[in-house]
């Protein structure tokens, strides 16, 4: 059975930074893409980013890019998200999640599961 804790998640102002982290057990990492996805208040859940299987390659989202980090430890079984210069906009539930998707429809949303009952993320002055 897999678990997941996903913490990290906090109120802060914009341009500050948090980082999410998520613990797996009963889940081999080794054999997913692992990634983050969010979902903000009336809004449908989105892609966010990607660690690939072996955990060479990373994916954003556009909106992410540049001030995201995704990194993972497959033998600690952790997922990481590093977050800089956070705005209002990306204010949202964070969901740790998995995905065997070919690498080119890594960002679909519908081929990621989301493993855990996310962290808040409140980006507001």
């Amino acid at each position: 059975q897999v678990q997941v804790t996903e913490s990290g998640g906090d109120l802060v102002q914009p341009g500050a930074s948090l980082t999410l982290s998520c613990a797996v057990s009963g889940l081999n990492l080794g054999n997913y893409h692992m990634g983050w996805l969010r979902q903000a208040p009336g809004k449908d859940r989105e892609f966010v980013a990607a660690s690939s299987r072996p955990g060479v390659s990373t994916f954003y989202t556009q909106s992410v890019q540049g001030r995201f980090t995704i990194s993972r430890s497959n033998m600690k079984k952790m997922v990481y998200l590093q977050m800089n210069n956070l705005q209002p906009e990306d204010t949202a539930m964070y969901y740790c999640a998995s995905s065997t998707a070919a690498l080119s429809a890594i960002r679909h949303l519908d081929l990621w599961r989301a493993l855990g009952q996310g962290t808040q993320v409140t980006v507001s002055s």
